[in-house]
């Protein structure tokens, strides 16, 4: 029996002759996020011409998609699970797919066959004295990928962190090793404008002592965390956490003390962020990386009392349904964890799910309270699992309330300016009998 070092020099190969395992029609799995093995996929997309009908399946991915591009037709396919900027426009063009989903179905689809796979590139770190590597930054689906697909490449980057929990994986379990030490791909967060920091001051008011926090991408998601430094005992319970915790880990703003499921634990399924997020969740105990089946479970969500989701939108209507996924029929991201984290709120003790947006786009051109969705676009997360939609202009609680109750709550929490033509379509649509007295105030 092989030593598992004797191993590991055995399935030491370039990335060109790893990549020479995959055939066409197979189906791939690419790691995502801070974790996108960026020199796998480039010797892949170099073995395009000798192979076709490859499908590609992931979610949000850093760097460029190529074999999204049109000279790779016939050749690669690509199925996302969540959209990133570098896919959106072959999905809207009709060269890749698009799967609406809940992050936390995606590895049934592995597990139960109904999306097998056949070759999984994924980036780890070094292995320790045992032999074994860890997926680092990005869990996610990967640990599960890895589990279903016959031929398992890694890129073993001696950069990538070294993390805690659901992220070790045996040399034993890999078919081949491509050695790197080269940065990791970073994800710079959008900077707080200070209309993201009004409509997280209206978010910050809703979290209490105690909470613990699930938060998304974007400038508001950034901006709140802004907004928390005066909170107290907070937790993290998130698919994802950006650098923007750090400061509040180490100020013991978040130190989970009062979390009733892990206590005193980060828990997360990967991170979106840059070297110094990298650096600070290397070994790092604070923090339990977990399988995003689990992190996004609507019923171990709901085990952390005080529960606070914090997720956006796109549009939302005056009966309170969210469009968060596409822009009409142009699909722009996912389903992502919103739905998971919104039901898994609202069944926690002292749970606040939250839609949190601006109520303009398009340089104020344009409202995001909207009367009615744009045609084709996709519902989210139904009005009756909507509880607080907040805006710049304030807090509307939706939950339990009739439809003549939504229309004037969210009309107090629209632009001024767009006040008067949602009160005559709710007039129109018999949503009000009238114009609300106090529709125009802030």
């Amino acid at each position: 029996m092989m030593t598992w070092t004797e191993d590991y020099q055995r399935k030491r190969m370039s990335a060109a002759q790893a990549l020479e395992a995959v055939r066409s029609g197979d189906r791939i799995w690419i790691q995502s996020s801070c974790g996108t093995p960026s020199v796998l996929v480039n010797a892949l997309v170099a073995r395009a011409p000798q192979l076709h009908n490859v499908e590609i399946i992931h979610m949000k991915t850093l760097g460029a998609a190529d074999y999204t591009r049109p000279e790779y037709e016939g050749h690669f396919r690509h199925r996302g699970l969540f959209l990133g900027e570098n896919v959106r426009e072959a999905v809207s063009s009709g060269r890749a797919d698009y799967t609406p989903i809940f992050l936390s179905e995606i590895e049934g689809l592995f597990e139960t066959g109904a999306l097998p796979l056949d070759v999984v590139l994924m980036q780890v770190s070094p292995p320790d004295a045992h032999g074994f590597v860890t997926l680092g930054n990005t869990v996610e689906s990967t640990q599960a990928a890895l589990r279903c697909a016959p031929i398992v490449i890694a890129e073993v980057n001696r950069q990538m962190p070294r993390t805690h929990g659901d992220t070790e994986v045996h040399i034993s379990r890999i078919s081949s090793l491509v050695e790197t030490d080269r940065p990791l791909l970073e994800f710079h967060a959008e900077p707080p404008s200070e209309l993201h920091m009004r409509v997280a001051r209206n978010v910050a008011a809703l979290i209490p002592d105690g909470a613990t926090l699930q938060t998304g991408i974007g400038g508001i998601a950034e901006a709140v965390l802004h907004c928390i430094g005066d909170k107290r005992d907070l937790g993290l319970h998130s698919e994802m956490v950006s650098d923007g915790v750090i400061d509040l880990m180490e100020s013991g703003v978040i130190n989970g003390e009062r979390k009733t499921l892990h206590r005193g634990k980060a828990v997360l399924s990967f991170v979106l962020g840059t070297r110094r997020l990298f650096d600070y969740i290397h070994e790092n105990p604070a923090f339990e990386f977990r399988l995003i089946s689990y992190t996004n479970d609507p019923f171990v969500v709901a085990q952390n009392d005080r529960m606070v989701a914090i997720n956006g939108a796109l549009q939302v209507d005056l009966t309170g349904q969210v469009c968060a996924d596409s822009i009409g029929t142009r699909p722009y991201s996912g389903f992502g964890g919103q739905i998971d984290f919104i039901r898994g709120a609202a069944r926690s003790k002292g749970g606040v799910p939250i839609i949190a947006l601006p109520s303009t786009a398009r340089g104020d051109t344009v409202s995001r309270i909207v009367p009615v969705l744009e045609p084709g676009a996709g519902v989210v997360t139904s009005r009756a699992d909507v509880h607080y939609v907040v805006t710049e202009h304030g807090i509307a609680y939706l939950h339990g309330k009739t439809l003549r109750e939504r229309a004037e709550a969210l009309i107090a929490i629209a632009d001024p300016r767009f006040r008067a033509e949602l009160e005559d379509f709710a007039v129109r649509a018999h949503y009000l009998e009238h114009k609300p007295e106090n529709a125009l105030a802030c």
